[in-house]
């Protein structure tokens, strides 16, 4: 997906003027025990005509996994599209700390070089792009250095066995004429590759039959096991890939604020019950 560049509008005056560009600093480095991986404070944002997020707070620290759970509407997507720096989204007050460091007006492409990956809810397609020479192309910017291409197919044909795909698949157009299973689970092949710091999930189960969704999820499962330092916030609207993949922590939305927060239980509760205890007040 093709980004512009990051539109950010601030309240304070100390941040006005010109948009900066990174320098990855402390964010080309893991945080130490205390500081967290991802700190958002006073978060909102939203589009030019409507604000979504009435002021989010988030703490995710190193290793952890976050569900963010809510209704339709919610403002789940549209916290992690700011939080990668989607330029769609405005952001009219508060700030995004990774890794120590104050990300709130970095490119998308900045964020990504720095360990922030997205699975997108509907991935682009390329025509003429093949997968392997996507993945080259952005490992080798993720690592800033060249990256053979023998490398790159060793290590996907490595995950396609774990992901249950057949090895042309590399040699495919990026997302072009592939299902929405084949889609998602591409995401969570560049996911695997890219070796992020915070992996953000945004609707990965959606539209997977149950089949799908286990593969997906033991993709997923497999990349934690691999690198245990990673966060993961998973945004869903259902619990059964929680089931999958149980969060740390869980996190409700409703109307673009947070109304509850708990361990997995939470997520099993409203897999049961709904939202209409939050969303009826």
């Amino acid at each position: 997906m093709n980004f512009k560049p990051l539109k950010y509008i601030s309240m304070t005056p100390q941040n006005k003027g010109p948009e900066k560009e990174a320098s990855l600093g402390n964010a080309s480095k893991l945080p130490d025990d205390n500081t967290p991986l991802l700190d958002v404070s006073g978060l909102r944002s939203g589009t030019d005509t409507q604000e979504i997020l009435h002021g989010i707070d988030l703490r995710v620290d190193k290793g952890e996994v976050i569900a963010i759970m809510g209704p339709n509407g919610s403002g789940k997507s549209t916290l992690a599209n700011t939080i990668l720096g989607n330029p769609e989204y405005v952001v009219t007050a508060g700030n995004i700390r990774y890794k120590g460091e104050d990300i709130t007006a970095w490119s998308p492409d900045a964020r990504a070089k720095s360990g922030i990956f997205m699975a997108f809810q509907h991935p682009e397609s390329i025509e003429g792009l093949p997968v392997v020479q996507f993945l080259k192309q952005a490992v080798s910017a993720r690592k800033t250095t060249e990256v053979s291409t023998l490398e790159i197919r060793m290590e996907i044909i490595e995950w396609l066995k774990k992901l249950g795909m057949d090895d042309e698949f590399a040699t495919r157009h990026l997302n072009e004429g592939f299902s929405g299973g084949e889609r998602k689970r591409n995401e969570i092949l560049q996911m695997a590759l890219l070796e992020p710091d915070l992996a953000i999930l945004d609707e990965t189960d959606s539209g997977l039959d149950v089949d799908g969704l286990t593969t997906v999820a033991s993709g997923v499962k497999s990349i934690m096991d691999h690198r245990p330092e990673m966060s993961t916030i998973i945004v869903t609207h259902y619990a059964k890939f929680l089931e999958l993949i149980r969060p740390d922590r869980t996190i409700v939305l409703v109307n673009g604020i947070v109304v509850a927060s708990g361990g997995d239980e939470l997520a099993m509760d409203i897999d049961s019950n709904g939202y209409d205890r939050w969303t009826e007040r």
